[in-house]
């Protein structure tokens, strides 16, 4: 199978604390998505993404891609698979970790083998791999 590259891009307009952006999709045309300094810092996102948050639905969902390989390859591939990615951002030190919360329905696979497994997703996930730079956690259960 051939590699792919997917491709993004973003305008900024403006300083960092009073500008703003756009980051879109190029590659699916799944659309553009405005960006500001508050969405990565302010508790209320008011309508803007930041690169966390995109971090982390490309985290979450490439996590559940090798969590639900790995099960199917181990003779159990799952029901469902429901993953939340947290990216914490602090200014002046940059993202300082990123936490995945996994519930799955497996049939036939206890909740430690569950966790094992999900354990093994989260080192060889694409994405875990690229992010080794950052503290990253897991808390993984059965549904």
């Amino acid at each position: 199978m051939a590699g792919a590259t997917r491709n993004a891009h973003a305008v900024w307009e403006g300083d960092l604390f009073e500008g703003k952006g756009v980051v879109t999709l190029d590659s699916s045309g799944l659309g553009s998505y405005p960006v500001s300094w508050p969405a990565r810092t302010d508790a209320e996102a008011n309508g803007r993404t930041s690169p966390e948050e995109l971090i982390a639905a490309a985290h979450s969902s490439c996590f559940n891609m090798a969590f639900s390989n790995g099960l199917a390859k181990a003779g159990n591939p799952p029901t469902k698979l429901t993953t939340s990615a947290a990216v914490t951002f602090v200014p002046g030190k940059g993202i300082t970790g990123i936490h995945l919360t996994v519930e799955g329905e497996v049939p036939g696979l206890d909740n430690d083998a569950f966790v094992a497994a999900a354990e093994d997703a989260k080192q060889n996930c694409p994405v875990s791999q690229a992010l080794t730079g950052t503290t990253i956690t897991l808390s993984a259960k059965l549904a």
